[in-house]
């Protein structure tokens, strides 16, 4: 990855790790759902009417829409009102990386490594160590997580994989463009869902008493967040395999917990540090393992339609 490359992949986990922060924040003056809804109705409108529509398949842009807005965001915004940290989140929803080349792997049926196993158990034993924190402080002031918070989690950090999946077999397409067309199909069912979970009333309500910091704080999930991150993000993908891009990931729970501590005084037990230190180390040995595999990775990622 040339070093121009590099520094924009720095700058976008950058951004997503201290945007947790930005997510509370938001979360404290508007339903989760709503937020999400928002955040995508501002990242299509109104660039939708001045950038063209990349050339890529309709359910494409939606598959990614859908994936990302309700399946990823929809699912970490309800997470992260109640049920789990900032700084935990940024942590848990990077097992996308693990989720990402499983993804790509079963696509190029390669082999699971033995590296890689222990790479997973690593992470695993972070996740199971997270959960039984969040099991044991549930119900007092200070809980960190739930079982319920590390569910959700998982489960967008999923969705998050799926939509890798779908935008590198785009191949080399107009980023800005993907993502902007592509949140036109995330607004839709996140209204939905705001409307059938949130009610319509206590939504409409929320909005209208908004103060100008929760409004800024969709505006930078739609801008800074939406736009940037992912536009560039989903460029990476398009140029460089998954097995390169998705790692660099491992530095937004570096930046989301420091946020978090310094921001929102969240406070870093050991337990915590222990769970980041196994989820982040098999990480780093799952990108050691996926190295080798680099060049298949990208082959079968540009032969795909």
């Amino acid at each position: 990855m040339p070093l121009s490359h590099l520094l924009l992949a720095l700058a976008v986990v950058a951004v997503w790790g201290t945007n947790f922060v930005v997510i509370k924040w938001g979360l404290a003056e508007l339903p989760p759902f709503a937020l999400a809804t928002l955040r995508f109705a501002l990242s299509a409108l109104p660039w939708v009417f001045f950038i063209a529509r990349p050339r890529v398949a309709w359910w494409r842009l939606a598959a990614f829409g859908v994936l990302l807005g309700c399946g990823q965001f929809g699912l970490l915004f309800q997470a992260m009102r109640s049920d789990i940290s900032p700084g935990l989140a940024s942590l848990v929803v990077q097992t996308q990386v693990f989720f990402t080349i499983g993804i790509a792997m079963l696509a190029t049926r390669e082999r699971v490594r033995p590296l890689q196993v222990l790479a997973a158990s690593l992470a695993v034993a972070g996740m199971v160590l997270i959960g039984w924190a969040g099991q044991a402080r549930h119900g007092t002031a200070a809980a960190d997580v739930t079982p319920l918070g590390l569910a959700l989690v998982l489960c967008a950090a999923l969705s998050w994989a799926l939509a890798n999946s779908v935008v590198r077999g785009a191949g080399k397409v107009d980023a800005l463009g993907f993502m902007v067309w592509s949140s036109l199909f995330a607004v839709l069912p996140l209204a939905g869902l705001s409307a059938v979970v949130e009610g319509v009333e206590p939504v409409r309500e929320a909005v209208l008493r908004a103060s100008p910091m929760a409004w800024a704080a969709v505006l930078w999930q739609a801008v800074g967040n939406t736009l940037f991150g992912y536009g560039t993000w989903n460029w990476l993908l398009a140029r460089h395999p998954a097995a390169t891009v998705t790692p660099m990931a491992l530095l937004v729970p570096v930046f989301g917990m420091g946020a978090a501590a310094a921001v929102l005084h969240e406070a870093l037990p050991g337990w915590k540090l222990a769970a980041a230190a196994l989820v982040m180390g098999g990480l780093a040995l799952n990108l050691l393992a996926s190295r080798a595999n680099v060049p298949n990775t990208s082959t079968a990622g540009d032969k795909q339609p």
